[in-house]
């Protein structure tokens, strides 16, 4: 049996001074660009992840190659860090658990247990007074059939749990055979979302550190190709009460869930001027690339912030931006986007450019126009 460290309060709410070393679960681009955000903060970045020569891999100090329930390996993980988060919510809950016993883990292994579900995720929307699309538990075919019947066509089908961008779902028209629909889930419980006619989608990433205190980033407006996030514009094409809604939105779910770290809210505009929640995410987003380049804290140093107790740098935006991600054969314009006057580009590493791989990102950035 492991021997557990015993964390007092004040050793938990005490700021992680530079020389620390924080423990990164995951080792794609997320982490990458955590570590680089970490450094320049004075820290050291240990990841774990089963993967040999991941984007966060090339820029950490110390890296553990092992799978997510070696719970020999995340022990020893744990021991030669101070604190641990995460960069993606795909990790076994039994090794979450063991690394709280053993170091603080910012967010919660609640936080994670909410979000890595999506039936969880809505009912904890739901819960809290926040809309959703219509929705329903399918376990059957015979659930399915039922869930069709009162949400109506189209709808989404979708696996509660590992899915992203556009994997795990299936899209629910006047043509679609039901049971072939239940059979791709593979038994697996799954999700029935309601189809929104929206006029588009939102994001609103906060932070929230120790104390308690709260930083928004300003609502992104975000467009999809293939499932797959495309472009992120800021200033989102809204009026500011829909603004100040999402950012609302946005904070309260921050405060249910006790957040110690970031949260990423995606959020449905109605043509009726509303926001209904799609999803969240307890991490750094694909829609928060451009703080990068126009704020004067990113996302990614905000995480690092509130993961050490540190305070919350200003969130707020000195440009406008346009970000796109580079998928693909798209990151063979490398050079291009370099001769760019306005440019910045973002490269994460990764050896293979496959089709729906995300290989960077590019921002465009604009003096603000208020």
């Amino acid at each position: 049996m492991p021997t557990t460290r015993i964390w007092s309060s004040e050793i938990m709410n005490t700021p992680l001074p530079p020389g620390g070393t924080i423990g990164i679960i995951g080792g794609g681009q997320l982490g990458r660009m955590a570590a680089l955000a970490a450094a320049r903060l004075g820290y050291r970045v240990h990841v774990f992840t089963p993967e040999v020569d991941s984007p966060t891999e090339q820029v950490a100090a110390t890296a553990t190659i092992a799978a997510y329930d070696d719970m020999k390996a995340l022990e020893a993980f744990a021991r030669a860090v101070d604190v641990v988060t995460f960069e993606f919510e795909n990790i076994p809950a039994a090794s979450v658990r063991l690394l709280t016993s053993l170091v603080p883990v910012r967010p919660s292994w609640k936080v994670l247990e909410v979000a890595q579900d999506r039936i969880s995720e809505k009912r904890f929307f739901n819960g809290i007074g926040i809309a959703t699309a219509p929705w329903a538990e399918i376990n059957s075919a015979a659930d399915l059939k039922a869930g069709v019947e009162r949400i109506g066509r189209p709808a989404v089908l979708k696996t509660t749990r590992l899915g992203y961008d556009g994997k795990g779902q299936v899209k629910i028209t006047a043509k679609t055979d039901l049971d072939q629909a239940w059979a791709s889930m593979d038994g697996a419980t799954a999700v029935l979302e309601g189809f929104i006619d929206f006029a588009g989608e939102v994001s609103v990433i906060v932070a929230r550190g120790l104390d308690g205190g709260c930083a928004t980033f300003d609502p992104a407006w975000n467009v999809h190709t293939n499932h797959i996030l495309d472009t992120t514009t800021i200033p989102a094409p809204i009026s500011q009460p829909l603004a100040e809604r999402a950012i609302q939105v946005a904070l309260k779910a921050a405060e249910a869930l006790d957040l110690v770290g970031l949260l990423a809210v995606e959020m449905f505009v109605t043509k009726a001027g509303d926001v209904l929640v799609n999803e969240m995410a307890p991490r750094p987003h694909n829609s928060g690339h451009w703080t990068m380049d126009a704020c004067v804290t990113d996302q990614f140093e905000q995480f690092i912030r509130a993961v050490c107790g540190l305070p919350l740098g200003s969130p707020d935006r000195h440009s406008d931006a346009v970000m796109t991600n580079l998928i693909g054969s798209d990151v063979d314009k490398w050079l291009d986007f370099l001769k760019e006057p306005g440019a910045k580009l973002h490269l994460y590493g990764k050896a293979e450019a496959r089709s729906g791989r995300k290989m960077g990102h590019v921002t465009r950035i604009r003096p603000r126009q208020d």
